[in-house]
């Protein structure tokens, strides 16, 4: 008979068993000390029988972890996860809350460098100076369930550009596709550059002056206030210019572009989980969802 781990590893196919033991390593100790918290708020002080004593829980901690990343990875419906696992369905919710929030709070892996994780919008920065790297950012949207009529801000999700209700992710990756950090998520009808200020991009420019971004045409607004740091492809030549002129604009639009590429390949590992195609739960987990699939991401990225 198969061990219903080994069931589970082989329907979730996005990390290797290397990878889920060392992920369960780094997630128990967390995960324990918030069991623990909990506990004692429940009870409003130390515990007065010894540790081991009462209910044991029904999901060992290495279950309890590949529940939350099948659902990442297929988008499987609770109930059907606790057939699979042979628990109630309450358990897995409440396993895939938990462990959702501490992938979310691990921040992106850096290549070769085992350990060190980027958090912040000027974790990165710092990490690009120091590494006389180029950035490369970008946004992208996920549609997201409609509000409900009369809610207010219900129109801030609708989105110019796919028309529909959305929510807006900003990423960075580095010049190998490798995503190196995200933000928590905005309104979809909020504009690309002004995403990218609400999280203090213009403050890391001016505190990490020789690091370089490569940008879209979405981010003009960027590569004005920020001359020689936020860089965008060359504006076109006016009607009646050279030919020459124009030949050349148009090598130096392609190479920008090829430069740029590679978040957007860093966006398309991202979509292929399955939450992130189109999410369909509540908005404000959208945010922790996206942080824990793109950590994930680039784990596997920083080995590749």
């Amino acid at each position: 008979m198969v061990n219903r781990t080994v069931l589970a590893h082989r329907l979730f196919t996005g990390i290797s068993r290397q990878h889920l033991a060392c992920l369960a390593a780094e997630l128990a100790v967390p995960w324990q000390a918030g069991v623990e918290g909990r506990r004692l708020a429940a009870r409003g002080g130390v515990r007065k029988r010894a540790a081991g004593a009462g209910a044991r829980h029904q999901l060992v901690f290495v279950d309890r972890l590949m529940a939350p990343l099948i659902h990442l990875r297929h988008d499987l419906p609770h109930a059907v996860l606790g057939l699979l696992f042979g628990v109630d369905r309450s358990t897995v919710t409440r396993a895939i809350g938990e462990v959702r929030t501490l992938l979310a709070e691990r921040g992106c892996a850096v290549p070769d460098r085992p350990g060190l994780r980027l958090r912040t919008l000027a974790d990165v920065f710092a990490y690009a100076q120091a590494e006389g790297i180029a950035l490369r950012l970008d946004a992208t949207e996920i549609q997201v369930r409609r509000p409900p009529a009369g809610r207010g801000g219900r129109r801030a999700f609708v989105s110019g550009k796919k028309k529909q209700n959305t929510m807006k992710a900003t990423v960075i990756a580095d010049d190998q596709g490798r995503t190196l950090w995200t933000d928590t998520l905005r309104p979809g009808r909020m504009h690309d550059a002004t995403a990218a200020r609400n999280e203090g991009i213009a403050i890391c420019f001016q505190h990490f002056p020789d690091v370089e971004v490569l940008l879209d045409d979405g981010y003009l607004g960027l590569s004005r206030d920020h001359r020689g740091q936020a860089i965008t492809p060359p504006r076109k030549p006016r009607p009646g210019a050279l030919p020459g002129r124009v030949e050349q604009w148009e090598r130096d639009r392609h190479g920008h572009s090829s430069d740029r590429i590679t978040v957007e390949h860093a966006l398309a590992d991202h979509k292929r989980w399955k939450q992130l195609t189109r999410w369909t739960h509540r908005r404000d987990r959208l945010p922790d969802t996206y942080r824990a699939v793109a950590g994930l991401v680039s784990d596997r990225t920083t080995t590749a």
